[in-house]
């Protein structure tokens, strides 16, 4: 099966190479990039790949059996807008817009469209989010009546060196770390998010070194902590100082959801924790019993609490996102071949975008948001 790709990034690359991994008899037939000749200086493995210079071009003149999208994140909706009148299938990074003006001119479009669109939302179809899913659904715990949910990121470094430090492109924390989070809980507790109210916080990178600085070029870069100017681990992109004036993002951020059923959840994220105090996982509590899960643990653990009983499961995932890009991967080659439908739909996109946009918004004004589509379509009908 003939794959076209619009933005060969790293991420987008290692779905595809999963993909062919699941099925060999996919390959990459074109690919559109504004860094053509970059990437195939990078890749020889795609010498003989057709490169061209717009996703118009691409679509015109291949006949292709799916396409995936890895810009960055500005672009997505741009993109999958002209994707979507094809019918064909498509893979979409996420977040699938940064604005609400894309999100409304998203949703627009997959409505008038017949394209299958899978995300990559790889958390929810996790081994352990399944685990959690299946006792949850059981009913064992009775009905879940509040939540809980964290996700402190030991490798947030990236929002700061690398080209995610421009808020301009990610749309902020929320839309780039919150979206798997907000997705997952959402698909957990099938149960609507109503309002949002959310905070953020700037309190660690921030700083007045000089816009522009790399740590190579800092008289600190030996002391610095966060200094990426000798660590051969990391890559080459991180580069930027996460201490100048023009370091974008927050570093913290929470958010209490609540839901039609009337439960709310709390939800808190961090990006400058490190090492051990790593952690990504949720408790969600019934009258009967609480089950909480850590992928960082690999652990699962089921609470009774009128019960003196603890069951806890060991879960060893896979590679890439905890086993989720595996699932994405043989998803999307079934969607291909007319065989299944999307598990992670664009519906579901939206939404999480939606959440995570009206979380910003909140945490902006100050004020509890309406998760509705309502204001959403006429704010954008405004001149």
């Amino acid at each position: 099966m003939k794959l076209g790709v619009i933005g060969y990034g790293a991420r987008i690359s290692h779905v595809i190479d999963e993909i062919i991994r699941q099925d060999p008899s996919c390959r990459i037939a074109a690919i559109t990039d504004i860094r053509k000749d970059k990437v195939r200086q990078e890749h020889q493995k795609l010498q003989d790949v057709t490169f061209y210079d717009s996703a118009e071009q691409m679509l015109d003149s291949e006949k292709l059996d799916g396409v995936l999208i890895g810009t960055r994140c500005s672009l997505h909706t741009e993109l999958a807008l002209k994707v979507l009148p094809t019918g064909l299938p498509l893979f979409l990074e996420k977040p699938v817009a940064t604005t609400l003006e894309d999100l409304h001119r998203l949703q627009e479009g997959y409505r008038a469209s017949r394209s299958q669109v899978v995300v990559s939302f790889p958390l929810r179809v996790t081994t352990i989010v399944q685990k959690v899913k299946e006792i949850i659904d059981s009913g064992q715990l009775g009905t879940i009546e509040h939540a809980q949910a964290i996700n402190n990121v030991p490798y947030g470094g990236v929002y700061y060196h690398n080209w995610y430090r421009d808020e301009a492109e990610t749309g902020g924390l929320f839309l780039q770390k919150a979206t798997h989070d907000f997705d997952y809980i959402t698909y957990l507790l099938q149960n609507q998010p109503e309002s949002i109210a959310a905070m953020t916080s700037k309190q660690i990178f921030k700083g007045s070194k000089p816009a522009g600085l790399q740590c190579a070029d800092c008289e600190e870069n030996r002391t610095c902590p966060e200094s990426t100017a000798f660590r051969s681990d990391l890559p080459d992109t991180w580069k930027y100082c996460c201490f100048a004036e023009d370091t974008g993002n927050e570093d913290s951020g929470s958010a209490l959801i609540r839901f039609k059923s009337g439960m709310h959840l709390s939800y808190s994220q961090n990006f400058f924790v490190r090492n051990e105090a790593g952690a990504r996982g949720a408790r969600f509590m019934g009258f009967k019993g609480t089950v909480e899960f850590d992928f960082y643990t690999k652990q699962v653990k089921v609470m009774m609490h009128h019960e003196d009983t603890v069951k806890t499961y060991e879960i060893n995932p896979a590679e890439g996102h905890f086993g989720g890009d595996t699932v994405l991967a043989r998803n999307f080659i079934d969607v291909m071949r007319g065989q299944a439908e999307s598990v992670s739909t664009l519906d579901d996109g939206l939404l999480s975008a939606l959440m995570c946009l009206k979380a910003k918004q909140s945490a902006e004004t100050g004020t509890f948001q309406a998760i509705d589509w309502t204001p959403v379509r006429a704010a954008v009908a405004q001149p």
